[in-house]
């Protein structure tokens, strides 16, 4: 059952509403301080208080769809012309910046999906971490740059490690730096790479070693063990963390038999907590073709799997596509909008759960929620409007809610 929210809500400003299906990340939030920070779509970052009150705003040119603090201040990862990495003081001010674009190049194409995109920043104890990837297409062939940075406190680059892949996710852990790459379609054959922190020497790897460009969608380190999500056996894995060897693979999206069709789901995010791995699944689609009729009876599912010995503790629906998720210590904030085919606004909302046992609590939203962050007994969430494309309603604002758990 939804709880209604009865914490406090920001305004974030105009943003035009998502239409029917899920869009491209464009905002971002973060635990900062005793607060927390959140990066819209304009490309404003902003510092909030506990209670919402602002401490600091700083504009930007591009989109704030990453964010990490640091004990220097506040990391921001952008997507647009330039795919920058910035790093905010305590007041806002710019202490440096650098543009991926300088390495990756601008966007062959003036769209969206096509912009150098900051996907990932992390903040460790000496230094910060980022990902950014470029798209463009050549025909028929999909070509992707990418590389993932290891910055001084001063902005210099420690090291730069570059492939052909597209990296979606980064886990920070043991002096390591896991690199998950949703799509490796060059000569950059392996879904995960595990890079030494210190100098990016590249230390082990891993692969579903399935057919395709697909390999993994998320990654999480911690303990010695390495959860990783596969987009190419639709399987969750958790594998030791010296030479990413397996230890065991959890059925989640594997293809069924429903009716007349084959339906997969893909695991999309992946969280190692003290004794339980997390993973949440996405939506349903077909062997053969783009639409599917019925529905994989895993999709939209967060499931828990014992680190232990890798049998299911428990599972539970999240209500729709996930386009993130966040979690701190045991605590998992999941994000979410409608069935992107089988729509329900009333769906939106967030769930939080407690990896180890399950569901904590829901709060309902009027519009999509497409971005979390948990700090302490806190967690905030972004909501977004949402514009159906046979409706002329406009479900939802663009607000950042802070709720107690």
């Amino acid at each position: 059952m939804s709880i209604e929210r009865t914490g406090v809500s920001v305004g974030l400003g105009e943003v035009s509403p998502r239409g029917s299906r899920q869009q491209w990340r464009r905002s971002s939030v973060a635990p900062f301080e005793d607060g927390f920070a959140v990066g819209t779509a304009d490309g404003t970052v902003r510092a909030l208080e506990a209670d919402g009150s602002e401490r600091w705003r700083e504009s930007g040119e591009e989109m704030a769809v990453a964010l990490a603090g640091s004990a220097t201040g506040l990391a921001v990862g952008t997507r647009g012309d330039r795919g920058r990495i910035r790093l905010l003081g305590d007041s806002g001010e710019e202490q440096w910046s650098y543009d991926t674009a300088d390495d990756l190049c601008g966007p062959a194409k003036d769209t969206l999906f096509w912009y150098p995109y900051v996907v990932d920043v992390i903040a460790g104890e000496a230094r910060l971490y980022a990902a950014a990837r470029r798209y463009e297409r050549d025909g028929d062939e999909r070509v992707w740059r990418s590389a993932v940075y290891a910055f001084e406190s001063d902005g210099g680059v420690r090291w730069r490690y570059e492939t052909d892949a597209s990296p979606i996710a980064l886990s920070l852990g043991d002096d390591r730096l896991a690199v998950a790459n949703n799509r490796c379609g060059g000569d950059h054959d392996r879904g995960l790479v595990v890079l030494d922190a210190a100098t990016g020497t590249p230390v082990a790897d891993w692969d579903p070693g399935t057919e395709g460009e697909r390999r993994v969608g998320d990654v999480s380190l911690s303990g010695g063990a390495i959860a990783a999500a596969s987009h190419g056996d639709y399987r969750g894995y958790l594998l030791g963390a010296e030479s990413a060897e397996k230890r065991w693979a959890a059925d989640l999206g594997v293809e069924r038999e429903i009716g007349d069709e084959t339906l997969y789901a893909y695991p999309n995010h992946a969280h190692l907590a003290a004794d339980a791995t997390v993973f949440v699944t996405g939506n349903t689609f077909p062997a053969e073709g783009r639409e599917a009729e019925g529905r994989h009876p895993n999709e939209h599912t967060i499931t828990a799997i014992s680190r232990e010995d890798g049998d299911r503790l428990w599972s539970a629906p999240v209500g729709g596509f996930v386009g993130e998720v966040a979690a701190s210590g045991g605590r998992v904030a999941v994000p979410y909008a409608q069935h992107f085919r089988d729509r329900d606004p009333e769906a939106h909302a967030l769930r939080v759960f407690d990896a180890a046992e399950g569901p904590v609590r829901e709060i309902e939203s009027g519009g999509i929620v497409t971005a979390a962050a948990l700090s302490g007994d806190r967690v905030a969430f972004v909501e977004e409007p949402v514009e159906y494309h046979d409706e002329g309603d406009v479900r939802g604002e663009y607000r950042l809610h802070v709720e107690s758990m």
